[in-house]
């Protein structure tokens, strides 16, 4: 099976929704939708599954139009951020249910029941009803009643959100496993790019409700094509300056200048922005490689600090820029103390005033 949107797009009440959209999603594939809250990750969900239906463009499963099929006629499930489970029901039943509906057998419902719930390590409470799991099994009793029904298409919109970080990172180590298991095409919708880094399989950037960058995780992750995906994945969102190029060297908006690696020496003198991670940042001059140009040393002023505990969040200004960078370890600092920073240009990346990027360093993840 596959699933094909056609310049599929969503306007209600004169306003934009989702810009006209084209997306293939393959059978087996674990599809992230990547995007801050209203981004339109749910409302193209929702447009995939049936339960709205497009203003323009066309829907395709396996080749067939069904872009006007409601969601009973297409073989879709849908798991939300809530725990929606029936409460008078036990788990068994609440797996069951789907397939009770479609009129299966008892002994086919008890095979299914019994195989979806081993898959999500719901054996031992099948006889239990929902309000007596933990949050993290009530989420995976809702996900196996998606699963049993065998649906073609899985929707799961921010499935661990209101899970506490402990169960989060449980269920993200399980999802992948349930999802090759399963094979059927998973469209997963988060606000949080290590999530799309833990599931893998595809990501779709959205921005604004419009798909700014489509392809394997790690290839959108590495290479966003403009700064828009840029920022959107990133956590913290890439910091940014511009600067104006000249012959081999970028002079900063802050007064610094950055010698240029030779792809990117090569393109036309302009003003450009220049991208680089928080995590890129360091402390130390030791910590950068020395491999290439040499790193870049700017002085910045402390804003703030934020300590995590295994990391510190250091607000930077330079000039009239202000960044944000990740130091491993606890580090304690004076607001306002003048704080050495070192940037390596394998690290760095290079957007023109349009937006898209023109180069990027060998090493730049």
């Amino acid at each position: 099976m596959s699933l094909e949107l056609q310049g599929v797009s969503q306007v209600v009440d004169g306003q934009q929704q989702i810009a006209p959209t084209d997306l293939v999603l393959e059978k087996g594939t674990m599809n992230v939708l990547l995007g801050p809250t209203s981004s339109g990750k749910t409302s193209l969900m929702r447009l995939m599954a049936g339960l709205d239906r497009p203003s323009t463009g066309r829907i395709f499963s396996s080749g067939r139009d069904v872009t006007n099929e409601p969601v009973q006629a297409r073989n879709v499930a849908m798991v939300y951020q809530e725990f929606i489970n029936y409460p008078g029901m036990t788990v068994f039943d609440n797996i069951a249910s789907p397939l009770r509906l479609k009129g299966q057998s008892r002994k086919e419902v008890d095979r299914a029941v019994r195989s979806t719930a081993e898959m999500l390590k719901l054996t031992p409470v099948l006889q239990r009803k929902p309000l007596a799991l933990s949050g993290g099994q009530q989420q995976r009793c809702a996900l196996a009643r998606a699963l049993v029904k065998k649906a073609a298409l899985v929707l799961l919109d921010e499935p661990l959100a209101n899970l506490d970080y402990k169960l989060r990172e449980e269920l993200r180590v399980e999802i992948p496993r349930i999802f090759e298991q399963a094979g059927s095409i998973f469209v997963y919708a988060t606000t949080e790019p290590e999530e799309a880094l833990l599931l893998g399989g595809n990501t779709a950037t959205l921005w604004e409700g419009q798909v700014t960058q489509f392809g394997p995780t790690l290839s959108v992750y590495r290479k966003p094509q403009t700064l828009t995906t840029a920022q959107v994945f990133s956590d913290p969102p890439m910091n940014f300056i511009q600067g104006k190029k000249a012959g081999d060297s970028l002079s900063l908006n802050g007064g610094a200048s950055l010698g240029l690696r030779k792809q990117s020496a090569a393109l036309s003198d302009a003003t450009y922005t220049l991208g680089f991670r928080a995590h890129h940042i360091k402390l130390q001059q030791h910590e950068v490689s020395q491999l290439g140009s040499p790193p870049l040393h700017l002085q910045c002023t402390l804003v703030a600090s934020e300590v995590t505990g295994s990391e510190t969040f250091l607000h930077l200004r330079y000039g009239e820029t202000t960044w944000v960078a990740v130091a491993s370890g606890t580090h304690v600092m004076t607001q306002g103390k003048q704080v050495d920073i070192w940037l390596d240009g394998a690290h760095l990346y290079l957007f023109d005033l349009t937006g898209c990027l023109v180069a990027c360093g060998d090493n730049a993840v």
